[in-house]
Order: structure tokens, then C-alpha cells, then sequence
């Protein structure tokens, strides 16, 4: 499995608009339901292993994040016709197991991730409460095998930054993981 990070998008660039539905209420979300507020973005899947050792993490940011007044939510792009884990109802269930408090969100035509210039997964964007982005970092050291008991909680340092300061750190590294699986054109 080759390893891809992150393109490390400008900071300050703005977040691009989208509505996409939620594999765990079935409604719609779109990014101006979380207008006003620190907002993390995240493109997960189902299937990859760097994805699947930090679930029991992305579900204990979900829930501190919401009690920070930072919105939370996770997005996948894959193709599920090649990648049927990655399917909307196997999504739902994935959520619902790991105990998600934010929308998991479907993005069948793949149009998000490219707006966003998401790579990998998972790959991290935080905003500021204008969705200016201040984040486009890991999560910590681990990618797929234990942090340091000391490590860094990079991620959440970040965004606890944005919230309090309205900026993200200066110094960030990549984030790593599988590729999207994109449709063939």
C-alpha cells in the first residue's frame, strides 16, 4: 500500500461551499450549518488501516469538540463500487459502532474532495469560526501504529488554538494515509 500525504492547501484559504447527505440522520449537511463556529473537516473512509487505528480517537474529538463549541465532520469520497466498505449504508453502520456525535457524510460524485484538494485518508482541514483554513495537518505521530505515550496531540492542539486564538499553528506536518479511491474517468 503506498502512502500519500497531504497537499498542505494554502492557510487562509476559504472553504469551499458543498451539501452532501449523512449516512447517520439521512438529512442533508451542508458547511453553512456550521457558519460562526471553528469548524473540522475530515476525509476518512471505512476500509483504511490509518483510518481504522485512530477511529476510537476521531470519535473522542467529535465528542470534546462539541463541548468546545467546534463543529465536527467526517466525509468520505471513496468509490464504493470498487471499495463496497466504503458503500452509504456500510458508512452509517461504521458510524453508529463507533459512537460518531458528528455527520459522516457521503460524497458519491467525489466533487468535495477535489474542492478541497483532499488526498488521503484521513486528511485534517480545520477552519476558524470566518472558514478560513488554520489546519491542514495530522493527527499526531501514529499513522498506523501507537504514538509515543508523550506524543503530541497535534491535531487537537490545533484546533483548541483555532478556537481560542482564531489561528492555527505555523508549524504543521502532513497528514498520511491511503489515497481516495477516485472513479475511473
Amino acid at each position: 500500500m503506498a502512502v500519500t500525504p497531504s497537499t498542505m492547501s494554502p492557510l487562509g484559504s476559504a472553504a469551499p461551499d458543498f451539501t452532501l447527505p449523512d449516512t447517520i440522520s439521512g438529512r442533508d449537511v451542508s458547511l453553512s450549518d456550521y457558519a460562526g463556529e471553528p469548524l473540522l473537516v475530515m476525509f476518512i473512509c471505512n476500509h483504511c488501516p490509518y483510518v481504522v487505528h485512530v477511529m476510537d480517537e476521531l470519535a473522542r474529538l467529535g465528542r470534546e469538540y462539541v463541548e468546545k463549541g467546534v463543529g465536527v465532520m467526517a466525509i468520505c469520497s471513496n468509490d464504493a463500487t470498487t471499495h463496497p466498505a466504503d458503500s452509504f449504508e456500510k458508512m452509517g453502520e461504521l458510524a453508529q459502532k463507533a459512537g460518531f456525535r458528528f455527520p459522516y457524510l457521503h460524497d458519491e460524485s467525489q466533487d468535495v474532495a477535489r474542492a478541497y484538494d483532499a488526498v488521503c485518508t484521513p486528511d485534517f482541514f480545520g477552519f476558524d469560526a470566518g472558514l478560513g483554513l488554520q489546519y491542514r495537518g495530522r493527527l499526531d505521530e501514529s499513522r498506523n501504529r501507537p504514538a509515543a505515550p508523550d506524543a503530541r496531540r497535534e491535531l487537537h492542539e490545533a484546533m483548541m488554538r483555532v478556537a481560542e486564538t482564531g489561528q492555527g499553528p505555523q508549524a504543521q506536518t502532513p497528514s498520511m494515509g491511503c489515497s481516495i479511491k477516485w472513479k475511473a474517468a
